[in-house]
């Protein structure tokens, strides 16, 4: 939420700096996340100043220009060459002096230099409307009163106010604080009590409201009085749709705000101002001169502002017309037929309470997050409808002429009254740690405007004003205390308690850090998504029985109906979305749950995902960045990761899945520890990625099972050599590298400490069809002593017929 400290200031009489309001606001829980100055011309005019032509005359060697002398209040005058047709000697004229920054229409900044124009010296500018963006004339400079100051700055003389606009992280909780005058009244509290100054926020009169005639006069029917508990409204004739006054717009556009004309402006600054939406209805467009509250039929057509045609829920508060005719979605955004146009001369004007849960789901079903819908979620003030409506109508017909030409509508049938908490003096220190004097808390209360209503000397009961409409039991009335009284002043306690913890072990958060540090080495970039997803990929993309996801019921963002039941495509839409902006070389990684629906509970699992895409090494002078990643890379990864964690002794084997083009799965019998390969080309196309994508999904949960088992032992470095010993084998094209390692292995027992694919050799002319070639090395060690020729000759030779018999390998001498 953006705060205008001049706005603040229209209604406190303070003379703080900004810092000082911005230490203010954060002590009272309206924490300021950033502060920021907001010139209301570009430059502020500085170095722009009033000066006094003393002499004008002809350019020697231009027709069209003119060469003067400006006094601008410096002692000695300025040489100025102007272009302007209507400069002329005794005028007073606003310089733009040397080292000045001006800036044009599109916002570039040009510095006034001094230099030649057509050989005469020129020492700044005189400037005019549009140089200095004050207005667009660009047909001569600006030529000011005489009694205008010589030397005056510009900013001094047109009365150039810079403003500073806090942005507030504005909690759910505070209803209170939508607009300027809540926060303009905790502001004045704070200074009541812990500055003691007599300070208190000016109101605007709306006395002078009253009603001209009823000339056009508007039937208003609420058949909801649940979603809508108050409903004002009243007709304005005879008016002008135009530009906005400078002040107006200064106001809306210093909050990000922009302005469009007189009267919409007028109900985005009673919002801003008070907390209230306003709606305007051009009279003309209410068809049967009747409004109806009411919801309209399930899938009914709705076109809004923004020219998108939305189908209605039965829950789905709606302004009509006496023909049943959607005009407005209640408290959330205007329909296109029946705004105010620059045509507009008639007015309907409405200031309504509507129920918050009804407009928070309504909001969040359409994705229609408006500054409307915000402030009546959060619970606006249903007893200042009728004061926001008539202020409005006060300035509309100020700025846009007009006549009050009807009764106002007022249709509250159950009013909503103060509510009443009881308060005791020992909760109040209790909760906050403090004895705080009976006498400043009921001066708090005060300045909060909670009415004391009986009083005793263990406590007493308030009345609590409805514009706070989270603030219903005795905490929260201590909560408003505390804010007040200051939360710096709650001493830090010089005691210091701890308990003792005693985690298991392994460690999971250990061991999941663990993990991420060492993938965080290797170049891998950690993702967290949110565990919600779309159902849509499950129907159309990867199918799944229906029975096993597991819907949500999700107003905030309705396509994310459900939880997700794999890590997949969560990683793909982080490929998607930084491949849409020209990041196509990835390694990501990802911890997470799955979540599922089994016959008669929810199964939630934790997971280690890895995604690879794109290129294997960045393009550099070393390599020409052509090579890919590949399923061997990620499979390097893989290995790695069981390799840090102590993970050893698993099996390996060929994994047909609907994810993968190919992949394996290595796995402790039945219980997979992670499965690995490339993803299908079709789910690939139906995300839109454009390169290979290689995926690992870890089952955390089997890892960390497996570690419990795990023991670390230490053993001493070996003093013995290792021997090693190479075999090409020509076997079938169906053999797989693990068959050999398995064999060699079962083989080698403890000896063996390494076996290696070193290369692969393919010629159908030379080894025969359907053959290959692997070169194989494998890598002995005795840590007990020296291995002898012979010794590994025997191992290597039962290696060698264990391939003949079970291969059927042909070994190349």
């Amino acid at each position: 939420m953006k705060v205008s400290l001049n706005w603040l200031k229209s209604y406190l009489d303070i003379q703080l700096s900004p810092e000082d309001v911005g230490d203010l606001l954060t002590s009272i829980g309206l924490e300021v996340e950033g502060m920021e100055v907001v010139e209301s011309i570009k430059g502020g005019l500085r170095g722009v100043v009033v000066g006094h032509v003393t002499v004008c005359g002809k350019h020697p060697n231009a027709d069209k220009l003119s060469l003067t002398k400006v006094d601008v209040g410096q002692g000695e005058e300025l040489q100025i060459v102007c272009g302007a047709p209507n400069v002329a000697q005794g005028q007073k004229v606003l310089v733009a002096t040397v080292g000045t920054t001006l800036y044009d229409a599109e916002g570039r900044d040009f510095k006034i230099k001094k230099g030649k124009i057509r050989g005469e010296v020129s020492q700044g500018m005189i400037c005019a409307e549009d140089e200095l963006g004050l207005g667009d004339d660009h047909d001569g400079i600006i030529v000011l009163p005489e009694d205008a100051p010589i030397g005056q700055p510009a900013s001094d003389y047109y009365q150039i106010e810079n403003d500073v606009v806090y942005d507030i992280g504005l909690t759910p909780n505070r209803s209170d604080a939508t607009a300027h005058i809540g926060v303009a009244k905790d502001l004045a509290a704070a200074l009541r009590i812990n500055r003691e100054l007599d300070v208190a926020v000016k109101m605007p009169d709306t006395s002078g409201f009253k009603v001209d005639n009823q000339e056009v006069s508007i039937d208003v029917k609420v058949e909801n009085t649940t979603a809508c508990p108050r409903y004002t409204g009243v007709t304005i004739s005879g008016i002008k749709v135009s530009e906005s006054p400078d002040w107006l717009k200064q106001r809306l556009t210093t909050i990000g705000q922009r302005p469009i004309n007189n009267i919409v402006d007028i109900t985005n600054f009673i919002l801003h101002e008070l907390g209230q939406p306003l709606h305007a209805f051009d009279t003309d467009k209410i068809g049967g001169n009747r409004i109806l509250v009411k919801t309209l039929p399930e899938g009914t057509a709705f076109t809004t502002l923004d020219e998108v045609e939305r189908k209605l829920t039965t829950t789905d508060l709606m302004i009509c017309d006496g023909e049943s005719k959607g005009m407005c979605i209640g408290g959330v955004f205007g329909g296109i037929g029946s705004g105010v146009t620059d045509n507009t001369t008639s007015i309907f004007l409405e200031a309504a309470h509507f129920n918050a849960k009804w407009i928070r789901r309504t909001s969040m079903h359409h994705l229609l997050r408006t500054d409307a819908a915000t402030c009546f979620e959060k619970g606006s003030d249903p007893n200042i409808t009728r004061y926001a409506l008539e202020r409005a109508a006060l300035l509309i017909q100020e700025l846009a002429g007009g006549t009050i030409s009807s009764e106002v509508v007022d249709i509250y049938p159950e009013p909503v009254a103060k509510v009443e908490i009881d308060v005791k003096y020992k909760r109040v220190s209790r909760l906050i740690g403090v004895d705080i004097p009976v006498t400043e808390i009921k001066a708090i209360l005060a300045a909060l405007e909670m009415d004391i209503l009986t009083e005793d000397a263990d406590g007493l009961r308030v009345a609590v004003p409805t514009n706070k409409a989270d603030v219903l039991r005795e905490a929260d009335v201590i909560e408003e205390i505390l804010r007040i009284y200051g939360f710096n002043k709650v001493p830090i306690s010089d005691q210091l308690r701890s308990t003792i913890v005693i985690s298991e072990k392994p460690n999971p958060h250990q061991l999941r850090n663990h993990a991420a540090d060492m993938l965080a080495t290797q170049g891998f970039h950690e993702i967290m998504a949110v565990s919600l997803t779309e159902s849509r990929y499950f129907q159309d993309i990867l199918p799944m029985p229906e029975a096993e996801l597991v819907y949500v019921n999700n107003t905030s963002n309705s396509h994310l109906d459900v939880m997700r039941p794999t890590m997949l495509f969560s990683g793909l839409e982080a490929v998607v979305h930084n491949q849409n902006r020209q990041h196509a070389d990835l390694r990501l990684f990802e911890f997470g749950k799955s979540y599922r629906r089994t016959e008669d509970d929810f199964k939630e699992t934790n997971h280690l995902s890895l995604f690879l895409t794109g290129r294997r090494e960045a393009e550099s002078w070393q390599n020409n960045g052509t090579q890919g990643t590949s399923f061997y890379q990620l499979k390097a990864y893989v290995e790695l990761v069981l390799r840090k964690l102590g993970i050893s002794g698993y099996q390996e084997s060929d994994l047909q899945d609907e994810v993968f083009t190919y992949a394996m799965n290595y796995h402790r019998g039945p219980r997979s520890l992670v499965r690995f390969g490339k993803v299908q080309a079709s789910i690939q196309r139906a995300l839109s990625i454009k390169q290979e994508v290689f995926y690992a999904i870890f089952d955390w949960d089997a890892i960390f099972k497996a570690l419990k088992k795990h023991k670390v032992e230490v053993k001493d470095l070996t003093k013995y050599p290792s021997v090693r010993r190479d075999l090409a084998l020509i076997i079938d094209n169906s053999t797989k590298f693990g068959d050999i390692a398995n064999i060699a292995r079962k083989t080698g027992k403890s000896l063996l400490k390494a076996v290696n694919l070193f290369d692969i050799y393919e010629n159908e002319d030379q080894l025969g069809a359907g053959k290959k070639s692997y070169a194989v090395s494998f890598v002995f060690e005795d840590p007990t002593k020296t291995l002898k020729d012979k010794e590994v000759d025997k191992i290597m030779n039962k290696l060698i017929q264990s391939y003949e018999q079970q291969l059927s390998a042909t070994i190349r001498r």
